[in-house]
Protein backbone atom coordinates (compact mmCIF):
# COMPACT_ATOMS: atom_id res chain seq x y z
CA UNK A 1 0.00 0.00 0.00
CA UNK A 2 1.28 3.45 -0.90
CA UNK A 3 1.00 5.66 2.19
CA UNK A 4 0.68 9.44 2.02
CA UNK A 5 0.64 11.92 4.89
CA UNK A 6 -0.67 15.48 5.02
CA UNK A 7 -1.45 17.85 7.89
CA UNK A 8 -4.82 19.50 8.32
CA UNK A 9 -5.32 22.57 6.12
CA UNK A 10 -2.22 21.66 4.04
CA UNK A 11 -2.21 20.52 0.40
CA UNK A 12 -1.02 17.35 -1.32
CA UNK A 13 -0.38 18.17 -4.96
CA UNK A 14 -1.02 15.80 -7.86
CA UNK A 15 1.89 14.23 -9.68
CA UNK A 16 4.41 11.41 -9.58
CA UNK A 17 7.18 13.27 -7.74
CA UNK A 18 8.27 13.05 -4.14
CA UNK A 19 5.59 14.39 -1.84
CA UNK A 20 2.93 14.18 -4.56
CA UNK A 21 0.03 11.82 -5.22
CA UNK A 22 -1.04 10.48 -8.63
CA UNK A 23 -4.33 11.96 -9.79
CA UNK A 24 -6.21 8.65 -10.00
CA UNK A 25 -5.32 7.81 -6.38
CA UNK A 26 -6.38 11.28 -5.27
CA UNK A 27 -9.73 10.76 -7.01
CA UNK A 28 -10.22 7.47 -5.19
CA UNK A 29 -9.43 8.95 -1.76
CA UNK A 30 -11.60 12.01 -2.38
CA UNK A 31 -14.54 9.79 -3.34
CA UNK A 32 -14.10 7.84 -0.11
CA UNK A 33 -13.85 11.04 1.94
CA UNK A 34 -17.14 12.30 0.47
CA UNK A 35 -18.94 9.32 2.03
CA UNK A 36 -17.94 10.36 5.55
CA UNK A 37 -20.54 12.06 7.80
CA UNK A 38 -17.94 14.83 8.16
CA UNK A 39 -17.95 15.57 4.44
CA UNK A 40 -20.75 18.13 4.75
CA UNK A 41 -23.27 19.26 2.19
CA UNK A 42 -20.66 20.15 -0.45
CA UNK A 43 -18.62 17.01 0.12
CA UNK A 44 -15.48 18.96 1.05
CA UNK A 45 -15.60 18.64 4.84
CA UNK A 46 -12.76 16.11 4.93
CA UNK A 47 -10.83 16.79 1.71
CA UNK A 48 -11.12 19.58 -0.83
CA UNK A 49 -10.79 17.89 -4.21
CA UNK A 50 -9.18 20.72 -6.14
CA UNK A 51 -7.90 20.90 -9.69
CA UNK A 52 -4.25 20.65 -8.70
CA UNK A 53 -4.22 19.26 -5.15
CA UNK A 54 -6.06 17.62 -2.29
CA UNK A 55 -6.44 19.95 0.67
CA UNK A 56 -7.09 18.56 4.12
CA UNK A 57 -9.58 20.31 6.35
CA UNK A 58 -10.36 20.12 10.08
CA UNK A 59 -10.77 16.34 10.17
CA UNK A 60 -7.84 14.03 10.98
CA UNK A 61 -7.30 10.29 10.78
CA UNK A 62 -6.78 7.94 7.89
CA UNK A 63 -8.45 7.04 4.60
CA UNK A 64 -7.57 3.73 2.93
CA UNK A 65 -8.82 2.87 -0.54
CA UNK A 66 -7.41 0.07 -2.66
CA UNK A 67 -3.63 0.16 -2.71
CA UNK A 68 -3.19 3.63 -1.17
CA UNK A 69 -3.86 5.39 2.11
CA UNK A 70 -3.89 8.99 3.24
CA UNK A 71 -3.05 9.93 6.81
CA UNK A 72 -4.26 13.38 7.93
CA UNK A 73 -2.47 14.68 11.01
CA UNK A 74 -3.49 17.66 13.17
CA UNK A 75 -1.58 20.91 12.87
CA UNK A 76 0.21 20.59 16.20
CA UNK A 77 3.46 22.54 16.50
CA UNK A 78 6.45 20.33 17.22
CA UNK A 79 10.22 20.92 17.10
CA UNK A 80 10.85 22.80 13.82
CA UNK A 81 14.46 21.64 13.55
CA UNK A 82 13.44 17.96 13.38
CA UNK A 83 12.97 16.04 10.14
CA UNK A 84 9.47 15.75 8.68
CA UNK A 85 9.37 12.06 9.69
CA UNK A 86 10.25 12.89 13.30
CA UNK A 87 7.74 15.74 13.37
CA UNK A 88 4.98 13.46 12.09
CA UNK A 89 5.98 10.84 14.66
CA UNK A 90 5.66 13.39 17.47
CA UNK A 91 2.27 14.54 16.17
CA UNK A 92 0.99 10.95 15.96
CA UNK A 93 2.02 10.40 19.54
CA UNK A 94 0.22 13.52 20.75
CA UNK A 95 -2.88 12.68 18.69
CA UNK A 96 -3.12 9.18 20.16
CA UNK A 97 -2.65 10.67 23.62
CA UNK A 98 -5.57 13.03 22.94
CA UNK A 99 -7.68 10.10 21.74
CA UNK A 100 -6.77 8.09 24.83
CA UNK A 101 -7.91 10.92 27.13
CA UNK A 102 -11.07 11.68 25.13
CA UNK A 103 -12.12 8.02 25.00
CA UNK A 104 -10.96 7.28 28.57
CA UNK A 105 -8.38 4.72 27.45
CA UNK A 106 -5.27 3.75 29.41
CA UNK A 107 -2.74 3.26 26.64
CA UNK A 108 0.92 2.45 27.21
CA UNK A 109 2.47 4.57 24.47
CA UNK A 110 5.94 3.74 25.77
CA UNK A 111 5.58 0.23 24.33
CA UNK A 112 5.61 1.66 20.79
CA UNK A 113 9.15 2.12 19.50
CA UNK A 114 10.42 5.39 18.04
CA UNK A 115 10.84 3.63 14.70
CA UNK A 116 7.18 2.59 14.73
CA UNK A 117 6.03 6.16 15.40
CA UNK A 118 8.03 7.24 12.34
CA UNK A 119 7.12 4.47 9.93
CA UNK A 120 3.63 3.34 10.82
CA UNK A 121 0.41 5.26 10.23
CA UNK A 122 -1.99 6.30 12.95
CA UNK A 123 -4.28 3.36 12.15
CA UNK A 124 -1.51 0.75 12.25
CA UNK A 125 -0.28 2.09 15.60
CA UNK A 126 -3.79 1.90 17.07
CA UNK A 127 -4.18 -1.64 15.71
CA UNK A 128 -0.83 -2.60 17.21
CA UNK A 129 -1.80 -1.23 20.64
CA UNK A 130 -5.15 -3.04 20.46
CA UNK A 131 -3.49 -6.34 19.51
CA UNK A 132 -0.94 -6.06 22.32
CA UNK A 133 -3.62 -5.32 24.91
CA UNK A 134 -5.92 -8.07 23.63
CA UNK A 135 -3.09 -10.63 23.57
CA UNK A 136 -2.21 -9.79 27.16
CA UNK A 137 -5.85 -10.08 28.20
CA UNK A 138 -6.52 -13.47 26.55
CA UNK A 139 -3.39 -14.90 28.15
CA UNK A 140 -5.07 -14.30 31.49
CA UNK A 141 -8.18 -16.08 30.25
CA UNK A 142 -11.09 -15.35 27.96
CA UNK A 143 -14.18 -14.34 29.95
CA UNK A 144 -16.99 -16.85 30.22
CA UNK A 145 -20.51 -16.72 31.57
CA UNK A 146 -23.46 -19.04 32.17
CA UNK A 147 -25.87 -18.96 29.23
CA UNK A 148 -29.29 -20.59 29.30
CA UNK A 149 -29.64 -23.53 26.90
CA UNK A 150 -32.50 -25.77 25.89
CA UNK A 151 -32.02 -29.28 24.56
CA UNK A 152 -33.74 -32.69 24.41
CA UNK A 153 -31.53 -35.15 26.30
CA UNK A 154 -31.81 -38.83 27.33
CA UNK A 155 -31.29 -37.86 30.99
CA UNK A 156 -32.53 -34.86 32.95
CA UNK A 157 -30.14 -31.92 33.15
CA UNK A 158 -31.14 -28.75 34.95
CA UNK A 159 -34.91 -28.37 35.00
CA UNK A 160 -37.66 -29.96 32.92
CA UNK A 161 -39.48 -27.76 30.42
CA UNK A 162 -42.94 -29.20 31.03
CA UNK A 163 -44.65 -27.43 28.13
CA UNK A 164 -42.09 -28.55 25.58
CA UNK A 165 -41.98 -32.05 27.04
CA UNK A 166 -45.71 -32.66 26.59
CA UNK A 167 -45.86 -31.06 23.15
CA UNK A 168 -42.72 -31.71 21.14
CA UNK A 169 -41.67 -34.85 23.05
CA UNK A 170 -45.13 -36.26 23.74
CA UNK A 171 -44.55 -39.23 21.43
CA UNK A 172 -40.85 -39.69 22.32
CA UNK A 173 -40.54 -40.76 25.94
CA UNK A 174 -36.78 -41.40 25.53
CA UNK A 175 -36.07 -37.65 25.40
CA UNK A 176 -36.48 -35.08 28.16
CA UNK A 177 -36.93 -31.40 27.40
CA UNK A 178 -34.17 -29.89 29.53
CA UNK A 179 -33.41 -26.29 30.37
CA UNK A 180 -29.99 -25.66 31.91
CA UNK A 181 -27.16 -23.13 32.24
CA UNK A 182 -23.92 -23.80 30.38
CA UNK A 183 -20.62 -22.04 31.03
CA UNK A 184 -19.69 -20.66 27.63
CA UNK A 185 -17.18 -18.35 25.94
CA UNK A 186 -19.66 -17.53 23.16
CA UNK A 187 -20.91 -14.33 24.76
CA UNK A 188 -21.41 -10.71 23.68
CA UNK A 189 -18.00 -9.41 24.84
CA UNK A 190 -16.07 -12.13 22.99
CA UNK A 191 -18.22 -11.71 19.88
CA UNK A 192 -17.32 -8.02 19.84
CA UNK A 193 -13.62 -8.80 20.18
CA UNK A 194 -13.83 -11.32 17.33
CA UNK A 195 -15.68 -8.83 15.14
CA UNK A 196 -12.96 -6.25 15.79
CA UNK A 197 -10.20 -8.73 14.95
CA UNK A 198 -11.95 -9.73 11.72
CA UNK A 199 -12.54 -6.12 10.71
CA UNK A 200 -8.95 -5.08 11.42
CA UNK A 201 -7.63 -8.11 9.51
CA UNK A 202 -9.29 -6.71 6.38
CA UNK A 203 -7.98 -3.21 7.07
CA UNK A 204 -4.39 -3.59 8.27
CA UNK A 205 -1.55 -3.59 5.75
CA UNK A 206 1.22 -4.14 8.29
CA UNK A 207 2.82 -7.59 8.15
CA UNK A 208 3.45 -7.57 11.90
CA UNK A 209 -0.13 -6.56 12.67
CA UNK A 210 -1.52 -9.19 10.29
CA UNK A 211 0.48 -11.84 12.15
CA UNK A 212 -0.88 -10.66 15.52
CA UNK A 213 -4.43 -10.63 14.17
CA UNK A 214 -4.13 -14.16 12.75
CA UNK A 215 -3.01 -15.43 16.16
CA UNK A 216 -5.95 -13.71 17.83
CA UNK A 217 -8.38 -15.03 15.20
CA UNK A 218 -7.26 -18.56 16.11
CA UNK A 219 -8.04 -17.86 19.79
CA UNK A 220 -11.58 -16.77 18.87
CA UNK A 221 -12.20 -19.57 16.34
CA UNK A 222 -15.06 -21.09 18.36
CA UNK A 223 -16.87 -17.78 18.90
CA UNK A 224 -19.82 -17.01 16.62
CA UNK A 225 -19.22 -14.66 13.68
CA UNK A 226 -21.48 -11.64 14.07
CA UNK A 227 -21.57 -8.68 11.71
CA UNK A 228 -20.74 -5.35 13.44
CA UNK A 229 -24.24 -3.97 12.86
CA UNK A 230 -25.78 -6.96 14.71
CA UNK A 231 -23.49 -6.92 17.76
CA UNK A 232 -25.28 -6.71 21.13
CA UNK A 233 -23.30 -3.99 22.89
CA UNK A 234 -25.94 -3.61 25.60
CA UNK A 235 -25.48 -7.24 26.64
CA UNK A 236 -21.91 -6.56 27.80
CA UNK A 237 -21.60 -6.12 31.56
CA UNK A 238 -18.30 -4.78 32.91
CA UNK A 239 -17.82 -5.49 36.62
CA UNK A 240 -14.93 -6.14 38.98
CA UNK A 241 -14.36 -9.60 37.51
CA UNK A 242 -13.70 -8.37 33.97
CA UNK A 243 -12.68 -4.73 34.45
CA UNK A 244 -9.47 -5.24 32.47
CA UNK A 245 -11.63 -5.55 29.34
CA UNK A 246 -13.04 -2.02 29.64
CA UNK A 247 -10.31 -0.37 27.55
CA UNK A 248 -10.46 -3.15 24.96
CA UNK A 249 -14.22 -2.72 24.68
CA UNK A 250 -13.76 1.03 24.12
CA UNK A 251 -11.11 0.41 21.46
CA UNK A 252 -13.30 -2.16 19.72
CA UNK A 253 -16.13 0.37 19.70
CA UNK A 254 -13.72 2.91 18.22
CA UNK A 255 -12.86 0.57 15.35
CA UNK A 256 -16.39 -0.71 14.78
CA UNK A 257 -18.71 2.19 15.45
CA UNK A 258 -16.80 5.07 17.09
CA UNK A 259 -18.43 8.40 17.87
CA UNK A 260 -15.91 10.43 15.92
CA UNK A 261 -15.41 8.28 12.85
CA UNK A 262 -16.92 6.11 10.19
CA UNK A 263 -15.55 2.67 9.37
CA UNK A 264 -17.57 2.20 6.22
CA UNK A 265 -16.48 3.63 2.93
CA UNK A 266 -18.92 2.09 0.47
CA UNK A 267 -19.17 -1.43 -0.89
CA UNK A 268 -15.59 -2.65 -0.98
CA UNK A 269 -14.22 0.81 -1.74
CA UNK A 270 -12.21 1.39 1.40
CA UNK A 271 -12.26 2.20 5.06
CA UNK A 272 -11.87 5.37 7.05
CA UNK A 273 -11.01 6.23 10.64
CA UNK A 274 -11.69 9.94 11.05
CA UNK A 275 -11.90 12.39 13.94
CA UNK A 276 -13.18 15.95 13.90
CA UNK A 277 -10.54 18.02 15.68
CA UNK A 278 -13.01 20.54 17.14
CA UNK A 279 -14.87 17.71 18.89
CA UNK A 280 -11.71 15.87 19.90
CA UNK A 281 -10.08 19.01 21.36
CA UNK A 282 -13.25 19.81 23.31
CA UNK A 283 -13.50 16.30 24.78
CA UNK A 284 -9.76 16.15 25.50
CA UNK A 285 -9.65 19.46 27.37
CA UNK A 286 -12.93 18.80 29.18
CA UNK A 287 -11.82 15.46 30.56
CA UNK A 288 -8.44 16.86 31.62
CA UNK A 289 -10.11 19.77 33.43
CA UNK A 290 -12.39 17.31 35.24
CA UNK A 291 -9.29 15.41 36.40
CA UNK A 292 -7.44 18.62 37.30
CA UNK A 293 -10.26 19.82 39.58
CA UNK A 294 -10.85 16.47 41.27
CA UNK A 295 -10.69 16.94 45.03
CA UNK A 296 -11.56 20.65 44.90
CA UNK A 297 -14.88 22.29 45.71
CA UNK A 298 -15.61 22.61 41.99
CA UNK A 299 -17.53 20.27 39.73
CA UNK A 300 -17.24 20.01 35.95
CA UNK A 301 -19.98 19.36 33.37
CA UNK A 302 -19.20 18.64 29.73
CA UNK A 303 -21.81 19.74 27.17
CA UNK A 304 -24.07 20.53 30.12
CA UNK A 305 -26.42 23.40 30.83
CA UNK A 306 -28.68 23.09 27.78
CA UNK A 307 -30.63 26.23 28.63
CA UNK A 308 -32.65 27.89 25.89
CA UNK A 309 -32.01 31.38 24.57
CA UNK A 310 -35.69 32.02 23.83
CA UNK A 311 -39.11 30.89 25.00
CA UNK A 312 -42.05 30.88 22.60
CA UNK A 313 -44.62 33.47 23.72
CA UNK A 314 -47.68 31.22 23.46
CA UNK A 315 -46.35 27.77 24.33
CA UNK A 316 -43.32 28.64 26.49
CA UNK A 317 -41.45 26.13 24.39
CA UNK A 318 -37.69 26.65 24.49
CA UNK A 319 -35.90 27.75 21.33
CA UNK A 320 -32.17 27.82 20.44
CA UNK A 321 -30.74 25.48 23.07
CA UNK A 322 -27.22 26.22 24.29
CA UNK A 323 -24.54 23.61 24.96
CA UNK A 324 -21.47 25.19 26.56
CA UNK A 325 -18.43 22.94 26.17
CA UNK A 326 -17.39 23.09 29.83
CA UNK A 327 -19.33 24.39 32.84
CA UNK A 328 -17.55 24.73 36.18
CA UNK A 329 -19.74 25.01 39.27
CA UNK A 330 -19.10 25.80 42.91
CA UNK A 331 -21.89 25.11 45.37
CA UNK A 332 -24.27 24.47 42.50
CA UNK A 333 -23.71 27.89 40.91
CA UNK A 334 -21.91 28.25 37.57
CA UNK A 335 -18.69 30.22 38.16
CA UNK A 336 -16.82 29.61 34.92
CA UNK A 337 -17.79 28.77 31.33
CA UNK A 338 -15.07 27.50 28.98
CA UNK A 339 -15.56 27.09 25.24
CA UNK A 340 -12.82 25.35 23.25
CA UNK A 341 -11.89 26.42 19.72
CA UNK A 342 -9.56 24.33 17.58
CA UNK A 343 -8.19 27.15 15.47
CA UNK A 344 -5.11 29.32 15.36
CA UNK A 345 -5.43 32.50 17.38
CA UNK A 346 -3.39 35.59 16.46
CA UNK A 347 -1.01 37.46 18.74
CA UNK A 348 -2.22 40.81 20.11
CA UNK A 349 0.56 42.56 18.21
CA UNK A 350 -0.80 41.28 14.90
CA UNK A 351 -4.46 41.82 15.78
CA UNK A 352 -5.94 43.41 18.94
CA UNK A 353 -8.92 41.07 18.59
CA UNK A 354 -6.53 38.10 18.15
CA UNK A 355 -8.69 36.71 15.36
CA UNK A 356 -11.53 35.96 17.75
CA UNK A 357 -14.72 35.93 15.71
CA UNK A 358 -17.60 38.21 16.54
CA UNK A 359 -19.91 35.20 16.57
CA UNK A 360 -17.82 33.54 19.31
CA UNK A 361 -18.02 36.68 21.44
CA UNK A 362 -21.79 36.89 20.99
CA UNK A 363 -22.07 33.21 21.95
CA UNK A 364 -20.10 33.77 25.16
CA UNK A 365 -22.22 36.82 26.02
CA UNK A 366 -25.31 34.63 25.69
CA UNK A 367 -23.73 32.14 28.10
CA UNK A 368 -23.05 34.97 30.56
CA UNK A 369 -26.69 36.03 30.42
CA UNK A 370 -28.17 32.52 30.72
CA UNK A 371 -25.79 30.94 33.25
CA UNK A 372 -24.81 34.00 35.29
CA UNK A 373 -21.13 33.04 35.23
CA UNK A 374 -18.73 35.83 36.27
CA UNK A 375 -15.92 34.34 34.17
CA UNK A 376 -15.87 33.18 30.56
CA UNK A 377 -12.93 31.70 28.67
CA UNK A 378 -12.32 31.01 25.00
CA UNK A 379 -9.60 28.34 24.97
CA UNK A 380 -7.41 27.78 21.91
CA UNK A 381 -4.40 25.56 21.09
CA UNK A 382 -1.13 27.36 21.79
CA UNK A 383 1.45 28.09 19.09
CA UNK A 384 4.87 29.76 18.95
CA UNK A 385 3.46 32.99 17.51
CA UNK A 386 1.89 33.67 20.91
CA UNK A 387 5.26 33.55 22.67
CA UNK A 388 6.36 31.18 25.38
CA UNK A 389 3.57 31.96 27.87
CA UNK A 390 0.36 30.00 27.52
CA UNK A 391 -2.84 30.12 29.62
CA UNK A 392 -4.57 33.55 29.81
CA UNK A 393 -3.61 35.77 26.88
CA UNK A 394 -6.11 38.61 27.24
CA UNK A 395 -8.82 39.58 29.69
CA UNK A 396 -11.72 41.95 28.95
CA UNK A 397 -14.82 43.06 30.79
CA UNK A 398 -18.22 42.71 29.08
CA UNK A 399 -19.56 46.24 28.75
CA UNK A 400 -22.07 47.10 31.45
CA UNK A 401 -21.56 43.84 33.37
CA UNK A 402 -19.21 42.51 36.02
CA UNK A 403 -18.26 39.62 33.78
CA UNK A 404 -14.80 38.82 32.46
CA UNK A 405 -14.23 37.31 29.01
CA UNK A 406 -10.77 35.82 28.51
CA UNK A 407 -8.85 34.36 25.63
CA UNK A 408 -6.44 31.62 26.67
CA UNK A 409 -4.33 28.89 25.11
CA UNK A 410 -3.03 25.47 26.06
CA UNK A 411 -0.02 23.81 24.43
CA UNK A 412 -1.22 20.33 23.39
CA UNK A 413 2.24 19.53 21.97
CA UNK A 414 3.67 19.69 25.48
CA UNK A 415 2.31 16.82 27.53
CA UNK A 416 4.30 17.73 30.63
CA UNK A 417 2.15 18.48 33.70
CA UNK A 418 -0.94 19.15 31.61
CA UNK A 419 -3.21 18.78 34.65
CA UNK A 420 -1.17 21.27 36.66
CA UNK A 421 -1.25 23.82 33.85
CA UNK A 422 -5.02 23.55 33.46
CA UNK A 423 -5.47 23.77 37.23
CA UNK A 424 -3.37 26.92 37.16
CA UNK A 425 -5.55 28.36 34.41
CA UNK A 426 -8.72 27.85 36.45
CA UNK A 427 -7.63 28.30 40.07
CA UNK A 428 -4.67 30.68 40.01
CA UNK A 429 -6.00 32.96 37.31
CA UNK A 430 -9.39 32.92 39.00
CA UNK A 431 -7.95 35.27 41.60
CA UNK A 432 -6.64 37.57 38.86
CA UNK A 433 -10.07 37.55 37.20
CA UNK A 434 -11.72 38.61 40.45
CA UNK A 435 -9.20 41.44 40.89
CA UNK A 436 -10.01 42.62 37.38
CA UNK A 437 -13.72 42.60 38.23
CA UNK A 438 -13.17 44.73 41.32
CA UNK A 439 -10.75 47.14 39.62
Amino acid sequence: MRPYTVREWDKLTYGDGDGQIPGHLADRLAALAQQSPFSGRGGNGVLEHGRHALRARGVVGILAAGDCSLEILPKIEVAPDESVENQNAAIRKRLIHMLAVALNLKLDLGSVTDLAWQRETLLEILIRIFCDKLTEAVRKGIPRRYIEHEDDLPALRGTLDVVRQFTRNAVNASRLACRFDLLSEDMALNRIMKAAVRSLSRTSRSTANQQRLRELAFVYADIADIEPAALRWDDVVIDRTNRRWQELLSMARLFLEGRYQTTTGGAGRGTALLFEMNTLFEEYVGRLIARALAGTDMTVSLQGGRLFCLSAEMTERGLFQTKPDILIRRGGAVVHVIDTKWKRISSRIDDPKQGVSQGDVYQMMAYAQLYGAPRLTLLYPHHSGLGSRELVLARNRITGHDTILETASIDVANGKDMLGRLRSLILVDEADAMKALLA
